[in-house]
C-alpha cells in the first residue's frame, strides 16, 4: 500500500519558530512514507493565530523545507567518510553512492531539496535506499476559507504557482466544509455541496493528486473470484 503523510504546516512552523525543530520521531516517519502532504494555511481568521503574525504559506513551506533539508545534510555528511574508506578499497557499489551522496550534498548545500537531483535510470534505487526526507514527491493541500472553496484565493494562487515552478502538485480544499460534510449521508453532502457551488468533496480532488502525484492506477476485477 502506499503510504502519504500529512503534514500539518502551521504546527510545525510553530515548533521550528521556537528552536524545537521537528522531532526524530517525525523525520523517521517521512523516511517511510512515498509522498508528503504539506496542509498549508490559505486563509485569515482573526480567531485563529499565525505564530508569525501573518498569513504568508510560502515562507511557512520553506520554513519546513529548510528544516528537512538541514536533517538530509546531516545525514549524508556523517556518510562520507565511511563511503571514501570503502571507495579507495575499490568498493564499486561505494563510489557509485558516494557519487550520489556529494552531488546531493552540493544541492541541499544550495537550498534546494534532494528530489531535484538529476540522476540516471539506474541510480534510482540507490538513490532512493539513502532515504532522503527531500526526496519525497510533494502535494501541497491549500487549506482555505468556505468561499475559496471552489476557485482557491490569492494565498492558494501563490502556492499553486509554487508547485508549478518545482513540478509538484497542488490542490484546494477547505477543511472546515470536509468536517461539516463528514457527519453528513452521501445525499445530504451532495445538496450541501450544490448550495457552496462545489461539484464535489474536497477530499476527493486530493485523493486524484495524491494519484496524479504517485502515478497511481485501481483495477477493478470482474468475474471469477481471483
Amino acid at each position: 500500500p502506499t503510504r502519504l503523510t500529512f503534514v500539518d504546516i502551521a504546527g510545525l512552523v510553530r515548533g521550528a519558530s521556537k528552536g524545537e525543530g521537528l522531532g526524530n520521531q517525525f523525520l523517521a516517519t517521512i523516511r517511510e512514507v512515498d509522498a508528503v502532504a504539506h496542509v498549508v494555511r490559505c486563509f485569515e481568521d482573526s480567531d485563529i493565530t499565525h505564530v508569525e503574525g501573518k498569513i504568508a504559506p510560502l515562507a511557512d513551506i520553506e520554513t519546513i523545507e529548510t528544516e528537512l533539508m538541514l536533517a538530509d545534510l546531516d545525514s549524508l555528511e556523517k556518510r562520507v567518510d565511511n563511503l571514501a574508506k570503502k571507495a579507495k578499497g575499490n568498493d564499486k557499489d561505494a563510489k557509485e553512492v558516494l557519487d550520489l551522496v556529494n552531488r546531493a550534498l552540493v544541492l541541499l548545500r544550495e537550498g534546494k531539496p534532494a528530489r531535484f537531483l538529476e540522476r540516471k535510470p539506474e541510480e534510482e534505487r540507490a538513490f532512493n535506499m539513502l532515504g532522503l526526507l527531500t526526496s519525497k514527491p510533494v502535494l501541497y493541500v491549500c487549506n482555505v476559507e468556505e468561499g475559496s472553496a471552489k476557485d482557491g484565493n490569492s494565498f492558494s494562487k501563490q502556492v499553486f504557482e509554487h508547485a508549478n515552478k518545482e513540478g509538484a502538485v497542488a490542490v484546494v480544499i477547505s477543511a472546515k466544509i470536509e468536517s461539516e460534510i463528514a457527519t453528513l449521508s452521501r445525499e445530504e453532502r451532495a445538496e450541501f455541496l450544490e448550495t457552496l457551488g462545489l461539484e464535489e468533496a474536497g477530499l476527493d480532488r486530493l485523493i486524484r493528486a495524491g494519484y496524479q502525484l504517485l502515478d497511481l492506477i485501481t483495477y477493478f476485477t470482474v468475474g471469477p473470484k481471483e
